[in-house]
């Protein structure tokens, strides 16, 4: 008998229509201040609410424990998942955190109950599919790698603020020096602080090939700035060293970490428009070692993880636009969607030669184990 899957959207008792998976299973529906659990075993469903405190989060696990249940599916809501899957994930037990457009309730009948009964439900039948959760180790070197990404992105936003504060007292720095915070730059600016004001001096600063651009840098540097500019640029470079030396810090525990596994970084260093930071990162978000085989077989099934790959819409043999799934955002920049498109290019503009580069970028993932898409 064929259960169509209109009955098993629309009623939550057909449900029980479909074969049984897992016997004992428990979904949870998670909140920021509660957890509402249903566990299904042969002898019936039992719901509980739980609070998120750390005494009430072990409360929860205690009570799966007693249903024995085997698996345990929640919604991927937010960060509020995560205390529960490291709890979880210590006890003899399979979690599994769920993407909430997969597993979408029947309109009107959205309450935590309902909610956390629909995914016992669906997860008993083996109607769900768990999102990529790497183990505990790689899950704290993300966190550092991501961490280390946002400093470096607040120093980037720090930086245009320091060449706002400059625009606005006239001063055109950024004009004639392609980086305003490079070592001539980063002079002029502690100069101008100081209260130096004279263009030939401040222009005297520059250093290697900026002195060939003296005549534009003192008609750049003819300014007025007051006091709060003065203040703000000094505050703004302090905060700019003091990131600095965070990054650092972060940079030395995230290389100790991979430490192991040095020779896939060389490996993913070497091919073009991949730097060690970003090999760093891009290990980080798919994998270490043997994972990255096992969870992403195909160059085809990282991409689609990586939401670069259109569904499919079609209706009556006609293919509607599909819009592309969002691209998870620690993916998305320098690392797989601009690789990912370089690779599709039939003439690089870094190299001159196209067979060369393609064939270094082929032997090099070959002994990463992934695969080159063209």
């Amino acid at each position: 008998m064929v259960v169509a899957p209109a009955l098993i959207y629309f009623s939550l008792e057909r449900v029980l229509l479909m074969d049984v998976v897992y016997n004992r299973c428990c979904g949870l529906d998670v909140h920021k201040k509660s957890i509402t659990a249903c566990a299904i075993t042969p002898k019936g469903k039992e719901i509980e609410t739980f609070g998120t405190m750390t005494h009430e989060l072990f409360q929860l696990v205690d009570w799966i424990k007693s249903k024995r249940c085997t698996h345990v599916a929640m919604e991927s809501t937010g960060v509020y998942w995560k205390p529960i899957y490291n709890l979880l994930e210590l006890e003899e037990m399979q979690p599994m955190v769920v993407n909430a457009a997969h597993i979408k309730a029947v309109p009107g009948r959205k309450t935590d109950v309902k909610d956390a009964e629909w995914i016992a439900k669906l997860l008993r039948h083996g109607l769900l599919q768990h999102s990529y959760i790497p183990n505990r180790e790689q899950r704290e070197l993300r966190e550092l790698v991501r961490y280390r990404r946002s400093l470096i992105e607040e120093r980037a936003r720090e930086i245009s603020r320091i060449q706002k504060v400059l625009e606005g007292a006239y001063i055109k720095l950024s004009s004639v020096a392609t980086d305003i915070m490079g070592v001539s730059g980063r002079a002029m600016i502690e100069a101008i602080i100081n209260g130096i004001n004279d263009p030939q001096t401040l222009s005297s600063l520059a250093k290697r090939g900026l002195k060939k651009k003296k005549d534009d840098l003192e008609r750049a540097l003819v300014g007025s700035v007051g006091p709060h500019q003065k203040m703000m640029l000094k505050t703004q470079l302090s905060h700019i060293d003091f990131m600095d030396q965070q990054i650092e810090l972060l940079s030395e525990e995230v290389q100790q970490r991979m430490q192991p596994y040095e020779e896939d970084i060389e490996l993913l260093d070497s091919i073009p428009g991949i730097g060690r930071s970003h090999a760093e990162q891009l290990l980080a978000e798919i994998g270490i070692g043997i994972d990255i085989s096992n969870q992403f077989p195909s160059a085809p099934h990282l991409c689609s993880w990586a939401g670069m790959v259109p569904g499919n819409n079609e209706s009556a043999g006609k293919k509607n636009p599909e819009k592309r799934e969002k691209v998870i955002k620690n993916c998305e920049p320098h690392l797989l969607k601009q690789h990912i498109r370089q690779l599709g290019q039939k003439t690089p503009t870094y190299l001159p030669n196209t067979n060369v580069w393609r064939q270094e970028l082929v032997k090099n993932a070959q002994q990463l184990r992934l695969d080159i898409p063209y």
